[in-house]
């Protein structure tokens, strides 16, 4: 099974998952969304099967400069767009192990997805 690990190298979460992931040998595959962008298939699905809430981070900088009328009335279609537009607000990482998506890192989710 391959692990895909989606997120932006410079992201003190995604440093934090890599090194966790290293440290117990796990192989995975790093996707950079500030380079590779992320596919509206796969953006969708994502959506589909944790929720757009779940995978916009509204804790940031992008967020926070967004206009009101970008942020107000928001929907699955309206934040698919956003994502696509503004890949920094995506929450990080996204790491998909087989069927699995697991948004964030977490020490003990990380663990018991890899036991």
């Amino acid at each position: 099974m391959t692990v895909h690990m989606y997120g932006i190298p410079n992201c003190d979460t995604i440093k934090k998952a890599r090194k966790w992931l290293t440290e117990h040998a796990i192989d995975y595959v790093f996707h950079d969304y500030k380079k590779e962008g992320v596919d509206a298939a796969l953006l969708q699905a994502w959506c589909a099967k944790v929720g757009w809430e779940v995978l916009l981070n509204k804790r940031g900088t992008t967020w926070r400069k967004l206009s009101d009328a970008d942020k107000n009335a928001l929907d699955a279609s309206k934040a698919q767009a956003l994502l696509i537009e503004h890949v920094s607000m995506i929450k990080r990482p996204v790491l998909l192990c087989g069927e699995h998506i697991e948004v964030g890192f977490s020490v003990a989710a990380y663990e018991v997805l890899f036991q």
